[in-house]
């Protein structure tokens, strides 16, 4: 994302000019409009004509429109942004208070306005615009016949292909049908490899799967890799590393991510934090419950007692369409940040995300047990009785 004018003032009222430059970039841009924002973007109006005979006709054109924001639909595997709203500024095509809807597009620039800048939302303008928080990290869980190649970027978890094909069993004496159907998935495999990876961005490639899946695979692509001499496989056997998965399925992700052999490889990328944070949440919950906490009620009064020293929270929750129950959410992130606390905000669109938002979408690691809160709502619940 290229950030091309900021203008906010003291009361955090203002706008921003902003150039998308990658599909990820739409995601940042879903999470930076909100309901009642205004938008200026160029889009494609269809304007009827009439001639001087009096012949109607229609034809394309390209204006300006500002609108007022009245709904966001974002589609996360095409990585397309379409905003509706009514105009409100004068256009030459385009009546005041006309529904338009404007397609937000990468390398098309656009300028948002708010009356009210939080700081999640300028703290994802930072994230979005600096160059280090890019896809680094690429993953292919498998099983045998079942593949799903993925691109594991700071935001989200793309799933760029699958691969479905027939394994027959094995028989007795005759395993020729078995051996060549799994030799055609492999190689469909390896093709949607080279297809949707970028071995230039990419740092790591990780190979899981149950069983010894990975390691046969990994052996038939090099093998093929020396036959066809391509150097691109050959050049990047280093990123590949090999990791236990209980499936080929998308879930199955989150515990190859969790293996302590990729969290060292993997040890400045934001997925790696995010899954740690969500697995150290779960193992003092399991050991310490007086200092897993999850729902608001619950975080905000530990917030209260200055207890959280991380907060795990969804950035679907930022979207709410209520402002005063958005509010408190940027209200609570500011406060533990205040306290010195750690804040994780987690992409609803990862695997981790996905987890955590089943947990309410909000939860926290204490610093200190705080056994009364637990206590009073025990109380509250008795009293109801």
């Amino acid at each position: 994302m290229k950030l091309v004018r900021k203008n906010i003032e003291k009361d955090n009222a203002g706008q921003v000019t902003l150039v998308p430059e990658e599909p990820e970039d739409m995601w940042h841009t879903y999470n930076l409009v909100q309901v009642g924002d205004s938008l200026r973007a160029s889009t494609i109006r269809k304007v009827q004509t009439e001639s001087s005979t009096g012949s109607v006709g229609s034809n394309r054109v390209r204006t300006t429109l500002t609108l007022c924001v009245e709904a966001i639909d974002f589609d996360s595997q095409a990585c397309q942004l379409r905003v509706k709203g009514t105009n409100i500024q004068e256009n030459e095509y385009v009546k005041m208070g006309a529904y338009h809807t404007i397609e937000l597009e990468p390398n098309r620039q656009f300028t948002l306005a708010k009356k009210q800048w939080d700081s999640v939302v300028l703290e994802r303008i930072e994230q979005a615009c600096d160059p280090a928080w890019s896809a680094d990290v690429a993953a292919v869980v498998m099983q045998e016949g079942l593949a799903h190649i993925c691109l594991v970027t700071p935001s989200m978890t793309l799933t760029r292909a699958k691969v479905e094909v027939n394994i027959p069993r094995k028989r007795k004496g005759n395993c020729s049908q078995h051996d060549r159907a799994l030799e055609r998935f492999y190689e469909q495999v390896v093709q949607a490899i080279q297809r949707h990876i970028h071995f230039d961005v990419v740092k790591c490639i990780l190979v899981a799967s149950p069983g010894f899946v990975r390691e046969q695979f990994c052996d038939y692509m090099f093998q093929q890799a020396v036959k066809t001499d391509n150097k691109l496989l050959l050049e990047n056997r280093s990123k590949f590393l090999q990791v236990h998965a209980s499936s080929g399925h998308k879930y199955s992700l989150k515990e190859a991510l969790c293996d302590p052999t990729v969290a060292s490889r993997l040890s400045d990328t934001k997925a790696a934090g995010e899954v740690k944070a969500l697995d150290d949440f779960y193992k003092m919950l399991q050991h310490e419950p007086d200092r897993a906490f999850y729902g608001l009620k619950q975080v905000e009064k530990a917030n209260e007692a200055m207890a959280i020293d991380t907060l795990l929270v969804s950035d679907e929750l930022f979207r709410h369409q209520d402002v005063a129950t958005r509010s408190r959410y940027v209200r609570l992130v500011d406060s533990v940040k205040e306290n010195a606390g750690t804040v994780r905000i987690f992409s609803s669109l990862h695997v981790s995300g996905e987890q955590l938002s089943q947990l309410t979408g909000v939860a926290a690691i204490l610093r200190f047990p705080v056994p009364e809160l637990s206590d009073q709502e025990d109380d509250s619940s008795s009293e109801e009785d």
